[in-house]
């Protein structure tokens, strides 16, 4: 493996599982798992964004329509919330906000990356990467909190890390590999719907229609946008007969 995919795959351990999942946790602190989930709607939209500054890419007019869509929402939501809860969700949603640029960043380079080393691998290797940053800041600020946990958060901190980073991680740099980075974000959309169900079932957190309004209005932006990526992706007709 060339020095470049080793610092690219640590780089990607870093921002990808260490620095999101971390944000993301610091947030959740301050605002409801329902409108971090809708901020988290947001990712395919950065992806664009951050493609079209960094990599070049044009955004079309009904793609400029739909990411104002999609941040209208956002900010319906969270402008409802903020009257409920106070000011301090603004210091939690932009915790969430900066997670959800550090995913869309690790989405970008791994489509650059995955086809050079594979899923799989990837995977293995950031994820290995993400482990050596959240052990150092574990020993560096508590090392005693390390093994001083009562069992249940070990058991929980086990399926955490089974069923809720590694099989997704790896889920996604398949996608990633086989479809793209783009339509990989925006297929993500569904996770944060049944996150908001979810968390009204399990932890009694309320849904109210203003919520409900702002992920409607976030899911048709960020709609627009996956069926314009399906659109672009598919073969003219003549170039299917061709082939």
């Amino acid at each position: 493996m060339a020095k470049r995919d080793i610092l690219s795959i640590i780089f990607l351990g870093f921002v990808g599982y260490y620095l999101s999942s971390y944000l993301d946790f610091l947030g959740l602190q301050y605002i409801t798992v329902g409108l971090e989930r809708i901020i988290l709607y947001l990712n395919p939209t950065i992806v664009l964004l951050i493609s079209m500054l960094f990599l070049k890419k044009k955004i079309h007019t009904q793609q400029w329509l739909a990411l104002l869509l999609a941040y209208a929402g956002v900010i319906i939501v969270f402008s409802h919330d903020l009257h409920i809860m106070g000011s301090s969700i603004a210091w939690g949603g932009m915790l969430v906000f900066l997670s959800a640029i550090s995913y869309a960043v690790y989405l970008i380079f791994a489509g650059e990356i995955v086809g050079r080393v594979g899923s799989i691998r990837l995977v293995a290797y950031a994820s290995a990467s993400s482990t050596v940053f959240s052990t150092a800041q574990a020993l560096i600020l508590n090392p005693t909190h390390l093994w001083t946990q009562v069992p249940e958060v070990y058991q929980l901190s086990l399926f955490n890390a089974l069923f809720c980073t590694f099989m997704p991680m790896l889920m996604v740099m398949i996608a990633v590999n086989r479809i793209g980075s783009g339509l990989t974000a925006q297929a993500g959309m569904l996770g944060p719907i049944a996150t908001i169900f979810l968390g009204w079932f399990f932890l009694g957190e309320q849904i109210t229609i203003i919520q409900v309004i702002g992920m409607a209005v976030v899911l048709c932006g960020v709609a627009i946008l996956a069926t314009m990526q399906t659109e672009k992706n598919q073969p003219r007709p003549e170039l299917a007969e061709a082939e």
